[in-house]
């Protein structure tokens, strides 16, 4: 991943793959989006209980209605991130769905093997849905480093998150026969604010 003073360094290569291969794909963004969680869900069966939409549902994970508007979601706002990672210089995903991506991958303890169990799956996508002649190792280049400056941007939220938790944990730890009521008021206005 490189930086230049906070800004993302993506080359025009990068960019010219990426924006080609997603407008072929785009309009087949919705059907992609539910392939790219149903290979996660392939290479992770547990990660469907991070989703309280299909923890206690009875419906197949490919008819599952909630599951493909959250797929398509995801899917676009990867590759629209990516499509303009180089003309922005940075993750173009509006600042408060970034907060809420990073709070929510928080709150749900999502870690380093998710995440790349979540790339794998992209990429597999990704390969699956260009012509076969189109993918090539600068192709899976392009949309693994598109993908790590996204996952970059969402650790970074989820950081706030972690050490306000941490504080707000501590302080009750630290003091807390007089300290219960205010910590258990701030921790809920925290959780509140977050989610």
């Amino acid at each position: 991943m490189a930086l230049a003073e906070g800004n993302v360094i993506f080359g025009e290569e990068q960019e010219a793959l990426v924006l080609k291969s997603w407008a072929l794909m785009k309009k087949d963004s919705a059907d992609l989006g539910l392939r790219f969680f149903l290979k996660i869900f392939e290479i992770a069966p547990s990660a469907k209980q991070m989703f309280s939409f299909l923890r206690d549902s009875d419906v197949p994970l490919e008819k599952n209605p909630k599951l493909k508007n959250h797929a398509m979601s995801v899917f676009v706002m990867t590759c629209e991130a990516a499509a303009q990672l180089r003309k922005a210089g940075k993750v173009t995903v509006r600042e408060t769905t970034l907060k809420r991506l990073g709070a929510t991958h928080f709150k749900y303890g999502v870690a380093d093997g998710h995440f790349e169990v979540t790339r794998f799956a992209l990429l597999e996508t990704i390969k699956e849905a260009l012509p076969a002649d189109m993918w090539s190792l600068e192709m899976k280049n392009a949309w693994s480093e598109a993908y790590n400056q996204l996952v970059a941007a969402i650790k970074q939220e989820m950081k706030p998150a972690r050490m306000m938790l941490l504080l707000l944990l501590g302080l009750r730890a630290e003091f807390p026969l007089r300290c219960t009521t205010i910590s258990k008021f701030f921790i809920a206005v925290f959780f509140f604010l977050l989610f």
